[in-house]
């Protein structure tokens, strides 16, 4: 379900609906997280488009790209900073991530289950990470011709459910791009307006995406796995007899 990374970079750096795009969600993340001094930072997915402000920064900053979407060099003119990467299997140490931003990572993976393990396993214990995924509610979910409608959408309860799961605790809900994602130069002029108004109104699952920051739950929360459960007996059969042994003897 992965995009290729031509058509992201396409998206994202050379049309004027995907550099809007960055505007919007960038400036969400900043809010969130204004500096990363002297942190490590990891992105996952295409998270590049958001990474930028934390080069200047950040101790070490990488951006992990999946096989099946492809990576590209990253950031220009600059030491490369991407990897390619299993969706599973991360070059990553546990416990050293400060920072986590996933955009295009869990939303078109077919192992999110596994991605998240992976989320889990290199953040460190006091670190944060963010989670950026379509709006289920939203036209940018349905509208063709964007990297939103290509992706599994979600509603805020269904990616806060999801997390929690996985171990994460839920911080703070953010949206971003109530703009409509049509490419007309009218549309284009009246992104910040939009955008402007949306943020001030109290359904603010209106926007395009979810932008859910989270952190590490110490200790791991339980849950019943399938050993456990295949342990306990079925209680199908309770209450009746266990059959009299036959007699052979004649």
């Amino acid at each position: 379900m992965h995009l290729d990374v031509r058509e992201l970079r396409e998206f994202y750096y050379r049309s004027a609906l995907g550099r809007s795009v960055q505007q919007m969600v960038r400036s969400q993340v900043s809010r969130l997280w204004p500096n990363a001094k002297d942190q490590t930072v990891v992105g996952y997915g295409f998270a590049v488009p958001m990474l930028r402000p934390f080069l200047k920064d950040a101790r070490r900053l990488t951006a992990l790209m999946p096989a099946q979407q492809g990576v590209m060099h990253w950031p220009t003119g600059l030491p490369n900073c991407s990897v390619l990467c299993e969706e599973t299997r991360w070059p990553v140490e546990t416990g050293s991530v400060h920072k986590l931003l996933v955009l295009h990572g869990l939303d078109t993976s077919e192992h999110s289950a596994a991605v998240l393990e992976e989320c889990y396993r290199i953040l460190d214990p006091g670190g944060r990470a963010i989670f950026i995924v379509p709006n289920r509610a939203s036209l940018w979910s349905r509208r063709e011709g964007t990297p939103f409608s290509f992706a599994r959408p979600f509603t805020a309860g269904q990616l806060e459910s999801r997390l929690k799961w996985h171990g994460f605790l839920p911080y703070k809900h953010v949206t971003a791009l109530y703009q409509p994602p049509w490419r007309q130069k009218f549309w284009r002029r009246m992104a910040q307006p939009i955008e402007n108004i949306g943020q001030k109104i109290p359904a603010w699952r209106g926007g395009g995406v979810l932008i859910l920051e989270v952190g590490k739950q110490i200790p791991r929360p339980t849950r019943p796995g399938l050993g456990q459960i295949i342990a306990k007996p079925l209680g199908a059969l309770e209450g009746i007899k266990r059959p009299e042994p036959v007699s052979t003897r004649i």
